[in-house]
């Protein structure tokens, strides 16, 4: 056996792409999308049924999630202002050259600054690419009823997904709340587990189930071949996955996951999910492509999703909200600084190690690679915005606990946006006048 064959076999895969405490989307938007989990969320706040309650960020209702930069739709990035990124830079201490960071200051939209350390460089982004995902979908419902937000909402309430060999498999557990009983549970995805799109969506971005991320995006290929015929049975696509060519399942692939990247004005180069998240999944179909993402890259798709130039405005406005995060905050999010703030939130590492004398491989700490990716909007006070902010990073930072690497850059990044914004001082109240005598 040559040194390369033992250096590999010595490799320890460790993919952790997301986490299973997260949630998304308002807490009272089961009405509306009738995600079953989120219902559950909210008879925990309200006392109904017990669990933990939501820190105080993350209880907005839905109409205040919204979008905040309609009114500026032709605003691009600014170029980098040199005195603010050496702000952001000296954040990084030691560890620079290992990070890739943008940070956009929206707090003044008329004088926007923005921050950019090493924002081209690339690597997978794990997790992150969730949002991709999310965005083919979205992407396929629009071009299939461009001008019927209603049958787009019945779609992704109504179409039931049966989870089936594309689940296979991951070790994230999804959220299934019994509305009439009230009970949850909380377990990996099984074969024959039924949700709407819209549940499939949250499970993806929520607790970051790889599973339901194969199956939301088997769906988004279904939908964007069948069209207006969508949904179509479990038995005819089967049919079609099993007797389709690969090179027309990988044309499709590309249609449905890599030509939105480029028609909402994004660079393919530098944002792409391409596979599935799935072994199973990806067995099937064959993307014909890397995954990987810039820091620059992912602020523009937030920066698009804030103006509403992320398919359309219905679309823009879902996604955001299905970043919302509304229970315990993990890594970046998890930052002491953001408990009073709104945070839209998804993040997404991926670690491996080797054996090394004198080192213990742990979560988030790999020695060979390891990949921590984060990306935040944070709004406070939630529902006014005084501050409001967008920061991505992405790093590599071996054998550090790049979670906590991650919660650290959250505080100290928030800690400089207050400080560029101080709150306003009172006006002194105006003194009585006094009567002369």
């Amino acid at each position: 056996m040559n040194n390369v064959s033992r250096y590999w076999m010595l490799i320890i895969p460790l993919f952790l792409l997301g986490s299973p405490t997260l949630q998304a989307y308002p807490i009272d938007g089961y009405e509306d999308t009738g995600i079953r989990r989120i219902e559950g969320v909210r008879m925990v706040e309200e006392g109904i049924i017990p669990g933990s309650k939501q820190p105080p960020g993350a209880t907005l209702p839905t109409e205040k999630v919204d979008l905040r930069l309609l009114d500026r739709p032709d605003m691009n990035l600014p170029e980098p202002d040199p005195a603010f990124t050496k702000q952001v830079l000296n954040l990084l201490g030691d560890h620079a050259s290992q990070y890739g960071i943008a940070v956009l200051d929206l707090s003044d939209p008329d004088k926007p600054r923005y921050a950019e350390y090493r924002g081209d460089h690339r690597q997978n982004v794990g997790s992150v690419g969730k949002l991709v995902a999310a965005l083919g979908l979205f992407q396929a419902l629009a071009d299939t009823w461009p001008d019927d937000i209603g049958k787009r909402r019945d779609i992704l309430k109504n179409t039931v997904v049966t989870a089936d060999e594309f689940s296979h498999r991951d070790h994230h557990k999804i959220k299934i709340f019994d509305v009439e009983n009230k009970k949850l549970t909380r377990r990996t995805m099984k074969d024959g587990d039924q949700g709407s799109l819209w549940e499939y969506l949250d499970w993806t971005l929520s607790v970051s189930s790889n599973s339901a991320a194969s199956m939301l995006m088997r769906d988004a290929m279904l939908l964007r071949h069948y069209g207006k015929d969508y949904p179509v049975s479990n038995t005819e696509a089967e049919r079609f996955f099993e007797e389709t060519p690969g090179k027309e399942l990988t044309a499709l692939f590309q249609e449905t996951f890599f030509d939105p990247i480029t028609r909402n004005g994004l660079d393919i180069e530098n944002l792409r999910q391409g596979s599935f998240l799935t072994r199973e999944g990806k067995n099937k179909v064959n993307g014909g492509g890397n995954s990987y993402g810039t820091a620059r890259e992912l602020m523009l798709f937030v920066l698009r999703m804030e103006q509403g130039r992320l398919v359309d405005e219905f679309s823009s406005r879902q996604i955001k909200r299905l970043m919302y995060m509304t229970e315990r905050r993990i890594r970046y999010a998890s930052s002491p600084a953001l408990k009073d703030a709104a945070v839209y939130f998804k993040s997404g590492s991926l670690y491996s190690c080797k054996e090394e004398e004198g080192f213990e491989c742990g979560a988030y700490m790999g020695n060979v690679r390891n990949y921590m990716n984060s990306v935040a909007i944070v709004e406070y006070p939630p529902g006014e915005g005084r501050l409001f902010y967008i920061s991505t990073l992405i790093s590599n930072v071996l054998r550090k606990n790049s979670a906590v690497d991650h919660q650290t850059m959250g505080t100290r990044i928030h800690r400089l946006i207050e400080k560029a914004h101080p709150v306003p001082e009172p006006e002194p109240a105006a003194a009585n006048p006094v009567s002369a005598k």
